[in-house]
């Protein structure tokens, strides 16, 4: 019975604290970039299991905007502009960015124009962001890192500063 009451009182706890976690969440000021974390992520047409699915996105750290919050669920926009309702769970904070546009970009050793340059990222790869700012961001895809210009990604809003 000890065993019993001690798994029921930390099943309890664990509810509640996922409930303070959710209702902090659903009270971040909107809208906010965070990316897709699961390896199969369904955005569906209303936020409920019950709504059909619209889409199925197979692309862990995929950029995306969460433009509202009901209960569990949050209503996100992809990067072609795509909007529908995701499970929180299946989203995480860690920002990321996608080229955009037909070009690659040019990736720099410093966020400077005139720079020297470390690589280019071709239109769809995605990457880690930190150390955006004045127009720049830190641009990292799988360990090869450089600055980008902020209007060549889409994951940040261009006054947007981040550590």
């Amino acid at each position: 019975m000890t065993i019993r009451l001690t798994a029921a009182l930390t099943l309890a706890s664990l509810s509640l604290l996922a409930g303070v976690a959710d209702a902090a969440d659903t009270k971040r000021t909107m809208p906010y970039y965070g990316s897709i974390g699961a390896a199969r992520a369904r955005m569906r047409t209303g936020p409920a299991r019950s709504y059909p699915a619209s889409w199925l996105y197979q692309r862990p750290d995929l950029p995306v905007r969460v433009v509202a919050a009901f209960k569990e669920w949050r209503k996100v926009e992809d990067p072609d502009g795509t909007q529908g309702w995701m499970q929180a769970n299946l989203l995480r904070d860690t920002r990321t960015a996608i080229v955009r546009g037909t070009q690659p970009i040019p990736l720099r050793e410093r966020p400077a124009a005139g720079a020297r340059l470390t690589w280019r990222a071709a239109p769809g790869v995605v990457g880690r962001l930190s150390q955006c700012g004045n127009g720049w961001c830190r641009f990292d895809v799988r360990g090869q890192a450089g600055y980008a210009e902020i209007s060549g990604i889409w994951g940040v809003e261009p006054t947007e500063t981040l550590p």
